[in-house]
């Protein structure tokens, strides 16, 4: 019989298992405590759990067998990738952010994705399937205590690694629900941020959620030639039809949308491109992201001179548009934004 992942409950069905098997409700409490705030990797560290409870969760559960198989630190330490090994042999990766004494931390949802936009390594590989919500939530923990060895604790959430969030809905909502226990991560969603390519049918889905995260969209193109050639998805739900979504989606949550702008040299990085960009989303409630892009190895894609972001960035202000250009972090150790990638790990490998 398939042992039950532990990190897969949420508070409410970790007391109702514990129920049927003639446990008191606080044991939940109790559980819950040690994963959650003390990020335990194991049963046997709970030790105010009795020995007969711990046995038959060693025996009847498990805790989602991720573990890490390799960890990369930027020199300066404010970035830090992690790569995941997963029970199949899949693996993923994830990554601390430092921000002063505090880390955001970013969480991949796929092994792989299948998305094909021309300028990420995520894509690279295809799809090889949804991670579970146990799994997720495994990488929060994994992060979370890389995190407090370095001195911080994660404060922020940003599904943005590999694959595509909208695509394992399901899995990614209660996952979300998850971290936000009060009685667990107890992280707001207001220091969530979910990233799509521009799923409309999931975009419209979540705006009936009505969570209070940030919605970051990649755009990358403001026209829908250009997009098609980008990002495979426009064929399927264009840019026309996304941004009406986009503003259903402020209008029906009150949240502003951010939309992410991969600045690739000769291809999307000019002052009429950025004119272009201005006029379709100006009106809505917004904030556009510059990314100057961040080199991948199978990627013939460059990135644009300094000056180059920096007329793209004032054409944008100038027609009132909120507009940022995102802080590099992580490029020296291939864990910034577009880097990170799905693997599958030598035959034999086992975890550390």
């Amino acid at each position: 019989m398939a042992k039950i992942d532990l990190r897969n409950l949420d508070r409410h069905e970790l007391t109702e298992l514990l129920r049927s098997w003639g446990e008191p409700s606080y044991r939940a409490d109790q559980i819950y405590n040690w994963l959650y705030r003390n990020l335990v990797l194991s049963v046997e560290e709970m030790t105010n759990v009795p020995v007969k409870l711990r046995q038959r969760l060693t025996e009847e559960t498990s805790l989602s067998n991720i573990y890490v198989q390799e960890r990369h630190c930027s020199p300066d330490i404010n970035t830090v990738k992690l790569l995941f090994s997963l029970a199949d042999g899949q693996a993923v990766e994830g990554v601390l952010l430092r921000y002063r004494r505090w880390f955001s931390a970013c969480l991949s949802s796929q092994a792989g994705c299948r998305m094909g936009c021309a300028f990420c390594a995520s894509t690279l590989g295809g799809l090889a399937r949804n991670l579970t919500v146990g799994e997720m939530t495994g990488e929060m923990v994994l992060l979370a205590r890389e995190a407090r060895q370095l001195g911080g604790e994660v404060r922020s959430v940003v599904l943005m690694g590999t694959g595509e969030p909208l695509d394992n809905y399901n899995n990614v909502l209660k996952f979300l629900a998850h971290i936000t226990e009060p009685s667990g991560f107890n992280l707001s969603y207001r220091r969530i941020t979910l990233s799509t390519c521009g799923l409309i049918p999931g975009i419209r889905k979540l705006a009936k959620e009505e969570l209070p995260l940030t919605l970051a969209v990649s755009l990358h193109a403001p026209t829908e030639e250009l997009r098609n050639n980008l990002m495979p998805i426009n064929k399927v739900y264009p840019l026309s039809e996304l941004i009406a979504a986009c503003y259903q989606y402020a209008q029906t949550t009150g949240r502003r949308i951010t939309f992410e702008y991969a600045l690739l040299a000769g291809v999307n990085d000019s002052a009429y491109q950025a004119q272009q960009l201005a006029d379709l989303i100006k009106g809505l409630l917004c904030h556009v992201n510059l990314i100057p892009f961040n080199p991948v190895a199978e990627s013939n894609f460059r990135r644009p001179e300094t000056s180059r972001v920096e007329v793209f960035y004032q054409v944008l202000r100038q027609e009132g548009i909120s507009v940022t250009v995102r802080r590099e972090l992580g490029s020296d150790i291939s864990a910034a934004c577009g880097q990170l990638r799905r693997r599958v790990l030598k035959e034999g490998a086992s975890p550390p």
